[in-house]
This record gives structure tokens, C-alpha cells and sequence, in this order.
């Protein structure tokens, strides 16, 4: 029997719809544009590169035929100017709002800057998409939101108090997505992203995810840092489901579906020492040569929660979401890409 996913592709490709993806040049966004693309659709992209790089929209172009990538339109632009985003949504169907600066170290180091882009960089798009009538406006939350509530695993109307500026933001793009449906019957859907990880994700500075961070350093033969004692946990989602979630959502009819935030992840959770290992085992298969023993500890970072899980029990019933990579499949998937690259 089919998913509900295998049949919206099915849907899609027989039914090309328009699109719009804000942050289309970053490691989620250039995921999302891959599989719109592939399933032929019309794509409108914006993105600043403040996270995004030229080099994620090329590898796109080269996956996709001539004809698929001719109905990509790009916008280099900022949603923290609203005629940009203005410009972006008109005559699209669907948005899929990525665009933002993430990262909690990185917004307690900044908070200014997270706020412009994560809020009004937000409400800009929220504007400009009601104005332009999108059938959906589907964006992206975080798992930071939960804060300091200790119950586990995650369950979408339990929240705590945020524990960063960053989590700071992203409740505030729930709490105005709500007062949106409210005020003007304009019903968004949040998407509470647990560490997406896969192709596409910067290894690279300061605010890089741990899973591309640690497998550029192993195939450089660099020391890996573990913050806290490798015990803390993460429900690790691959890009694969994020997508899946994304269409998903985006699509559904449902009315009890929309105006609703749900959890993206597979439900599970992985400590980062055995991640360590995970990731070391499946570059070995590729032939790569560890040269360090094993991780180095660091002190716990401030911001972080001790463990993180989630309950995926709403995203199955109410939009029929069926995760497609647990964590073992999306490192094995991942590995020969970051090989490629960075070795």
C-alpha cells in the first residue's frame, strides 16, 4: 500500500504547482528545491547567502534535467525587506518558509541579528503572504521551542520556558502564525525541526551542526569535540523526512490539520557518543582512516537541553507523515556525499 507521500509525488507530477522557498540556497532549502524540481514543479527561491552559498544551488542544477531547472526563478534578496518578500510570493501556490539564522550559540552571541531575521524577517513574510492570497504557508519552527520542560518525549502543547534568544524567536513565529489564523483566517503550519542532518549541511564555522562538523574533521584527520560528557541526546532527523514533512504539510487539506505546529523528527533518540561511533563505522566502509583515538570533552555549551525525543504521533494522524530514514539510514546516505567534498 502506498503512503500518503508516495501518492501527493504521484499528485504533483501529474498536477505541477508553484512554489516558494525562502533560504532556497541553504543546506534545507536546496533539499526542498531538489525534490520540487524533480517532481516538476515551478520554483521561486529567495535567499541573501548570509547562510546559503551559490555552490548549493549548482550541485541542484546539476541533479536535475535542463527543462526542470528552467522552472527555477531565483531572488537574491533579504526577508528582512518586505518588498522583497512581497515580489517573492505573487503568483504562488505554496510557501515554504526556511529562512532563517539558526543557531543558539550564534544568537547569544547576537541576538539583535537573530531577531531581525528569525521575527521580522518572519512577520514580513507572513504579510506578504497573505496579501498575495498563498493557498499555504507552511514554516519553519524548532524543537528549541520546548525550553526547559523536562518531559520527554516532546509532545506539542507542553512547552517550557526558552532557554536562548534563538528559541526566544522561534516562539514568537508560532505565537504569530496563531494570532494570524486568528485575525485574518490565514492558517500556517509550523514545522519543530530536531537536528536535520544530510547532504547540503555546512560542515563548516562556528555554528556548524554536529553531524557535518565532526565527519569533515574525522575525513581531515582532525580532533573531534564532544560538549559535556557524550551522554546527551538528540532525536536526529534526516533531510529525507524533512522533506517529506514539508510537502506534506504544505498540501494538505485538512482544515483540522492547519493552523497546527508539529513535531519533525523519527521519534527517537541517539547519545552523541554513540553518533560518534555511528558516523566513525560508516566512514570506515568507505575506506577512510581515523588517525585520533576517539572524541575530546569539552564543557556542557550554554543553551542546550540535556536530552531531546519526540512524539510524532500528531504529524502520523493528522497529515499522514511516515518517517523514511531512521538515523542509521541517513548517516549511511550521507557519508559518501561528505566524503566527495570534504575529504
Amino acid at each position: 500500500m502506498k503512503s500518503k507521500y508516495q501518492l501527493l509525488q504521484e499528485q504533483l507530477l501529474k498536477e505541477p504547482k508553484t512554489w516558494l522557498i525562502t533560504g532556497v540556497a541553504g543546506f534545507i532549502g536546496s533539499n526542498l528545491l531538489e525534490t520540487l524540481l524533480k517532481l516538476n514543479q515551478k520554483v521561486t527561491g529567495l535567499d541573501n547567502f548570509a547562510t546559503g552559498y551559490q555552490h548549493n544551488l549548482d550541485e541542484v542544477q546539476s541533479l536535475v534535467t535542463p527543462e526542470q531547472w528552467s522552472n527555477f526563478t531565483f531572488i537574491e534578496g533579504d526577508v528582512r525587506d518586505l518588498e522583497h518578500c512581497q515580489r517573492a510570493c505573487q503568483g504562488v501556490d505554496y510557501v515554504l518558509h526556511q529562512a532563517a539564522l539558526g543557531s543558539v550559540p550564534r544568537s547569544i552571541a547576537d541576538p539583535i541579528t537573530s531577531n531581525g531575521a528569525n521575527i521580522t524577517g518572519f512577520l514580513n513574510m507572513l504579510v506578504a503572504a497573505r496579501d498575495a492570497k498563498v493557498k499555504s504557508f507552511t514554516y519553519a519552527a524548532s524543537s528549541s521551542t520546548y525550553g526547559d520542560h523536562p518531559a520527554l518525549p516532546k509532545v506539542e502543547e507542553n512547552i517550557g520556558k526558552p532557554l536562548s534568544p534563538y528559541a526566544v524567536t522561534k516562539y514568537v513565529n508560532e505565537l504569530y502564525a496563531d494570532v494570524f489564523a486568528k485575525t485574518y483566517g490565514f492558517n500556517c503550519i509550523g514545522l519543530r525541526y530536531f537536528n536535520v542532518f544530510g547532504k547540503r549541511q555546512d560542515p563548516n564555522g562556528a555554528y556548524a551542526a554536529v553531524i557535518p562538523k565532526w565527519t569533515a574533521a574525522m575525513l581531515q584527520g582532525k580532533q573531534v569535540f564532544i560538549n559535556g560528557d557524550g551522554e546527551t541526546s538528540r532525536d536526529f532527523c534526516y533531510i529525507a523526512n524533512t522533506v517529506q514533512m514539508n510537502l506534506l504539510a504544505a498540501t494538505t487539506t485538512s482544515l483540522e490539520a492547519k493552523n497546527q505546529v508539529y513535531n519533525v523528527a523519527v521519534g527517537d533518540r541517539t547519545a552523541l557518543n554513540s553518533l560518534y561511533l555511528a558516523i566513525k563505522s560508516e566512514l570506515q566502509k568507505l575506506q577512510v582512516t581515523i588517525t585520533h583515538e576517539g572524541p575530546e570533552y569539552h564543557e556542557f555549551r550554554v543553551g542546550d537541553v540535556r536530552h531531546s525525543q519526540a512524539d510524532i504521533s500528531k504529524a502520523k494522524k493528522l497529515l499522514g507523515y511516515r518517517p523514511s530514514h531512521k538515523i542509521s539510514d541517513g548517516i549511511r546516505e550521507s557519508m559518501p556525499w561528505y566524503k566527495r567534498f570534504f575529504a
